[in-house]
């Protein structure tokens, strides 16, 4: 996770785009990002989507991931440290025994 953070942020820096980004547009910009993931997927069976636009869809979660990383720098998290802590949370409260259970 660090390498891509480390590109994404130079990528950036290098545009001198920072200034550019606050919160609320990066969050934005996941969501539209988000929203053109969805696009690939729409009036189609979903291996039909896969199969039809495999390479689009990887290029949109790949925009997702990158303004994700920007948003997390802006608001200084980790967000490696914050997915592991929420993998933990919902460890608990989805016990693999729990689904074992409602999956018979």
């Amino acid at each position: 996770m660090n390498k891509i953070r480390q590109k994404v942020l130079a990528f950036r820096d290098e545009r001198s785009w920072k200034k550019y980004h606050n919160e609320k547009d990066l969050a934005i910009s996941v969501a539209l990002e988000a929203s053109e993931l969805l696009e690939n997927f729409q009036w189609r069976t979903s291996e039909e989507a896969v199969t039809e636009t495999r390479q689009n869809i990887k290029e949109e979660m790949a925009d997702i991931l990158i303004y994700l990383v920007q948003l997390a720098d802006k608001m200084e998290i980790d967000l490696e440290e914050e997915v592991l802590r929420k993998l933990e949370k919902n460890a608990i409260k989805y016990p693999v025994n729990r689904i074992e259970e409602t999956s018979k």
